[in-house]
């Protein structure tokens, strides 16, 4: 973001990757949609960002889990 660059063309490459890898890939990263909404305009950007690219992970990941307090729910797979 503080790039500013085109942050729909950069999930769409990391979305066609996912699929070519040639490794078993693992993605970890904070949930930011449960929370207040942020005060300033760059923090709900960026939580606004991190969902949709959530989103698309999610849809080509064979599993996805949603931990709290260390517990695993499992949300597909």
């Amino acid at each position: 973001m503080m790039e500013h660059r085109d942050i729909a063309a950069e999930f769409e490459k990391l979305a066609a990757y996912v699929p070519q890898a040639k490794a078993r890939l693992v993605f970890v990263s904070n949930e930011v949609g449960l929370g207040i909404v942020p005060e300033n305009r760059m923090a709900r950007d960026f939580r606004d960002h991190a969902g949709r690219l959530h989103q698309i992970i999610a849809e080509i990941s064979a599993g996805v889990y949603f931990i709290a307090a260390g517990l695993p729910l499992k949300m597909k797979g």
